[in-house]
């Protein structure tokens, strides 16, 4: 009897640690495609395109996170099933190309271009052996959403350009790096704020690194991307076509040190979701709301709640998901990373709920689209 009691219970944990073919979301749990292995689409993103979702990741490996595959692709046509495409975009086995086999290649994230009738993917790239000191975006484009996507080029943002919010007089201003090489002390935060690694990066083009991508009401694309050595976020307007920056860009919260940026666009408002910088370690997510794309933005307490609020209930955010037909109804999409087994981090997705027209997340260990529905 006691062997038949300990099968059960194992058969029901199993139940749900396993998320597949079945109509609820469990966070952290894993979640298998329709070949029955576990879905490998880290730090995504989800486009939604002629009735059918496409959600784009990292393809992570046993042990380590540099990019041996490329970015994933998976289908589904109601959130829960997906279906596995295959390897989107490739990394090469070019020793000299950007995304050699090997490189860091992080939060892919997909738009489509309806003037182009292109697919457009934007990612934070790292050049092979080099850590982190690229800090580019990267470009890729296909007339299909499920790929090839094809490599276009990676750079630096806005070589040459100051951001639209920089003032006259901090453009000017002559930062001294001397004064300024013991990081952390107010002088240095407020040199920090003023654009002292603005001007540093200047003609090399400004750093981004952990990013997402949002279009607006009319078509006008943005890139957002942690910045100036992850203290800065800037907002890049992206070209008529999707596939450069068009020159604009501001800075949001500088020197607030926020890195993994998720955007929505709610009742004609503007908000944002980040987290801190404390490497794989969760930490408490940032929440931002602004009028216009371009700020100001305002800063508001943590947007979680519940168990494990103060760690992002030990997650990142990645992505803020729209769901088609319902609406004001998004998905809190995040990982929980696992460094030492990065094929192994899991998901997160929690449905983002209003209070006072304020969006929070609060933890639900298994729910489904109908708690859209059943709002008041």
């Amino acid at each position: 009897m006691k062997k038949l009691i300990t099968l059960v219970v194992t058969y029901f944990i199993s139940c749900y640690m396993v998320q597949s073919q079945s109509n609820y979301f469990y966070s952290k749990a894993v979640w298998k495609d329709n070949t029955n292995i576990p879905i490998n689409a880290h730090g995504g993103g989800i486009l939604f395109d002629k009735g059918t979702y496409y959600w784009y990741g990292e393809h992570k490996s046993e042990n380590t996170t540099t990019a041996l595959k490329g970015v994933s692709c998976y289908s589904s046509t109601d959130l829960y099933h997906w279906r596995n495409r295959g390897i989107a975009l490739q990394v090469s086995s070019d020793p000299n190309s950007d995304i050699a086999k090997g490189c860091i290649l992080e939060r892919p994230k997909v738009i489509y271009n309806p003037t182009t009738k292109k697919f457009v993917m934007w990612f934070h790239l790292e050049l092979r052996d080099k850590g982190y000191d690229s800090a580019r975006a990267g470009v890729a484009v296909s007339s299909s959403p499920e790929g090839p996507f094809t490599y276009i080029e990676s750079k630096r943002v806005n070589a040459g350009i100051y951001p639209e919010n920089m003032p006259t007089e901090d453009r000017n201003y002559s930062f001294s790096a001397e004064q300024n090489k013991e990081w952390w002390t107010p002088e240095w935060y407020s040199a920090i704020r003023r654009g002292m690694f603005v001007k540093r990066d200047f003609k090399e083009g400004q750093m981004s690194r952990d990013m997402t991508l949002f279009v607006d009401d009319n078509g006008k694309a943005y890139h957002i991307y942690s910045s100036e050595d992850n203290l800065t976020l800037q907002i890049a307007e992206l070209s008529d076509d999707y596939l450069t920056h068009s020159g604009k860009y501001f800075r949001i919260a500088p020197g607030g040190h926020n890195e993994a940026p998720a955007i929505m666009k709610y009742n004609g408002t503007y908000w944002m979701i980040t987290s801190g910088c404390t490497g794989w370690e969760p930490n408490a997510a940032r929440l931002f709301s602004a009028s216009n794309i371009y700020g100001p933005w305002k800063q508001y307490d943590n947007p979680c709640q519940g168990t494990n609020k103060e760690k992002t209930f030990g997650g990142q955010s990645t992505f803020l998901l729209p769901v088609e037909g319902l609406k004001n109804a998004y998905i809190f999409m995040a990982d929980e990373w696992r460094p030492k087994h990065p094929i192994d981090s899991r998901y997160i997705w929690l449905p983002v709920l209003f209070k006072n027209n304020i969006p929070y997340i609060a933890w639900i260990p298994k729910w489904n689209l109908d708690v859209f529905t059943k709002r008041n």
